[in-house]
This record gives C-alpha cells, structure tokens and sequence, in this order.
C-alpha cells in the first residue's frame, strides 16, 4: 500500500500578516492584532517583528505596549481573515482535492501521488499563497495528520525554510526527545500528570508498551483512563488514521449560542432576560437556517460572587418540537428563573436539541403556528440581507442588550 504523504499548512502570525500585506507601510513594524483603546484587551497575534520584543499571543495590550512602545495594534477584522483564509484554500485545492480546514490559519492538505518531491511540493505551495496573499505559510510533513501537526508546530515554524519532514522511521532522533509538554494535545494539566508518572519526554511514553502505559496511567488518574492512556500512546508513537476530510460538517445534534458577560452588570434578573432573548433569537435562526427544529431546549449560567464561581445548566422537553423564538422563550425564561441563585452571571448558553428536520411541522388549534413561521423566516432574510442589527427586539436597545454589539463581530470579534 502507497504511503501517505499529508501536509499541514500554517499561516505565520496569521492575522497580522493578512494585516501587514495590505499595508506596506507597517512592513518593518512591530503590529499585533487587538483592541487599540483597550489596555486590558488581549493580543489576538502579533508579528515576527513584534515578537523579537517579547509581545505573545493572548497578554494584555498594555502589557505588550510596555515591552514595545513603537508598537502598532490594529483593531481585528475578522470577517477578512476568513475571506482570506477561504481563499487560501481555494489555492490548496488547486494542488489537491483533499484539504481539510483545522482552523482558520491551519488546513491539512494529502497530497499523496504527486509527481515531484513532498518538499518541492511545499515550496511551491508556499510561494503561490505568499505572492497571492503576503502570507507567510510553515509546512510540516509525515505519513499522518497528527506527525504533520507536530512538524509544523514543533519544527517547520523553528527554521527560516518553514518546511520540515518529519518521518515515522526517525521518530526516536526527531520526536522522542522532545519534552512531553509539546506532544500534540497535552495541557499543562496533564503535563504534570506525566511528570509526576516519571515521563519528561515524548519517548518516555513511546517507549513503554501500551499496557504498561495504560496501567500507570491507572494509578496516577483512575480507571477510567484507559481511552486517554491508548490516545496519547498512540500521539508518542506517531499513530493516526484519521483521514484528510475534505468536508468537516458532521451531523448536527444540537444548536447553541452563549454569550460572556460582565456580571458587575447583570445582577438583576431582568437584565439577564434581556440577554436570554437575544440568545433565543440566535439559536432558533440558526436552527430555521439549516432546516431544523427541537424537541429539548437547555439553558445554562456561571454565576459569580466575586471570588468564587459556580453554574448550572438545565433543559425540558418541549410539547412539539420548535424553532420559533417565543416557544423557546417560554420554555427558556421560566427554566432559568427556577434554578438561578440569584448571584451576577458571568456567562449563558441557550442550545437547542433533539433536533428533527423542519419539512413536517404539527399544527395546534389554538395557535397559527404556520403564520408565525412565515412571519420570522421573513424576519430571517431581513437579517440575513441587511445584518442582524437590521431587526432587532425592542429590549436589546436597553442597556442590557448585547445584540447590536454581536451584529459587530464574529466569534467575539470585530468584523
């Protein structure tokens, strides 16, 4: 059987690439991406340049500016990095029809077959998508996603090339000696899970045979160990047969939306309402969008009393299932109000589950329910036409609301 050849791409300092391409002005600059007016915001990325002086990923705006007071934030545009991002895979599909999007600047590619080397393949790659883009990309290559994903990350990323090989055959003089803490999927958590097992390295556990892992893995975390012991045995030991998917949807089981909060600013019950609504209206859109209703509506809260916090989440069955905002609410409000303690909520979710395809729908007697689905699906594409801030409830023009500010963004971001 022909051995597989799978690339992951990495595009470098991702969003503050697609930033300084278009601003050849900022070429030598330090950039990061985040909010300018905001100290206390969070670095989303920052470049080459701005990294040299110390600026990371996710530290503070004002934590950045003290290391680098030439640096310049720009305020994120989310909705143009995914245009890139789409685009860029546009270009992987003209070497291949395998690519699979693992984030919105990482994508693996199987581009097994090709006639010219794996390495010349990636050079070429690279060069198409930074004359096209200004993006730099890093390309880590193996036999399987998971050695892929840990070439980019561990290899490709670390040499000016930005493409590295990274073989089954070599894994004990490439992988093994690297610490534990950079095998794919392990968190700090359980870095010293292992440490405290004796296992420093990568090939302290590709080392081990798998049962013998496993038992440790028993002791140090229970019984119930066994999949996460056979998981990460098989990362050390270079083993993945996941396949390259060139389509990642999957069956939908569930709709949800959540929102973080501020909770100094939603202590009462009212206010937080305000916010159930808008959550509501998101997911029962979502679920109208991709033909779907639910029998089983979930609402939950992370409360807060300023140095502790706790949450809950409950859900009820419905009569019928339903994608109309104002069932949901009346499932949804009363549900919260019963289990709420009462304290500031820092975060709510609203989900929509047991999901059944819309093209059947059970009428009532006592309610037109074919009318009030004409009515929000014409609401639908008011929304989807002119934004989601085009229609909005008479209550998210309270202070409370958060609708028109999401209308804003993407993700928690900025457009």
């Amino acid at each position: 059987m022909r051995e597989k050849t799978i690339f992951l791409i990495d595009g470098q300092s991702f969003y503050a690439s697609v930033e300084k391409a278009g601003r050849p002005d900022l070429e030598e600059c330090p950039v990061a991406i985040g909010d300018p007016e905001r100290e206390s915001g969070i670095i989303l990325a920052a470049c080459p340049v701005a990294k040299g002086y110390g600026v990371t990923t996710a530290e503070r705006v004002g934590q950045a500016r003290a290391k680098c007071p030439e640096l310049v934030v720009i305020r994120p545009r989310m909705q143009w990095y995914i245009t890139v991002s789409l685009f860029i895979t546009s270009i992987f599909e003209s070497f291949t029809d395998r690519v699979e999007p693992y984030s919105i600047d990482e994508q693996f590619l199987d581009v097994t077959g090709r006639p010219e080397s794996p390495e010349a393949l990636a050079a070429k790659i690279q060069q198409h998508v930074l004359l096209s883009t200004g993006v730099w990309c890093r390309v880590g290559i193996s036999t399987n996603k998971v050695l892929a994903k840990t070439a980019t990350d561990n290899f490709a990323k670390k040499i000016p090339k930005g493409i590295f090989s990274l073989h089954p055959s070599n894994l004990e003089n490439t992988l093994w000696p690297l610490p534990v803490h950079r095998m794919f999927m392990v968190s700090n958590a359980m870095t010293r899970h292992f440490h405290r097992m004796g296992l420093t390295q990568i090939g302290d556990i590709a080392r081990l045979e798998q049962m013998d892992f496993r038992r440790r893995m028993r002791r140090e975390m229970g019984k119930q160990s066994d999949i996460q012991a056979d998981y990460y045995w098989q990362i050390a030991s270079g083993i993945d047969p996941s396949p390259v998917e060139p389509s990642i949807r999957k069956e939908l089981k569930s709709i949800s939306h959540g929102k973080a909060l501020r909770s100094s600013l939603y202590g009462e019950l009212a206010d937080i309402q305000v916010v159930l609504l808008e959550l509501i209206a998101e997911v029962s859109r979502r679920a109208r969008r991709r033909g779907y209703m639910g029998r089983v509506v979930s609402v939950g809260a992370v409360e807060t009393d300023g140095t502790r916090t706790w949450g809950f989440g409950r859900q009820t069955t419905l009569p019928e299932p339903t994608s109309l905002s104002h069932e949901m609410a009346a499932a949804v409000l009363p549900l919260f109000a019963k289990h709420w303690s009462g304290a500031p909520v820092s975060r709510l979710f609203v989900s929509l589950d047991s999901l059944v395809p819309d093209n059947v729908m059970q009428l009532t007697l006592f309610e037109d329910r074919a009318r009030d689905y004409r009515r929000e699906r014409a609401i639908d594409r008011i929304q989807d036409r002119y934004g989601s801030a085009a229609l909005l409830r008479a209550s998210s023009l309270l202070a409370s609301g958060v609708a028109r500010e999401r209308a804003e963004q993407i993700g928690g971001h900025y457009k």
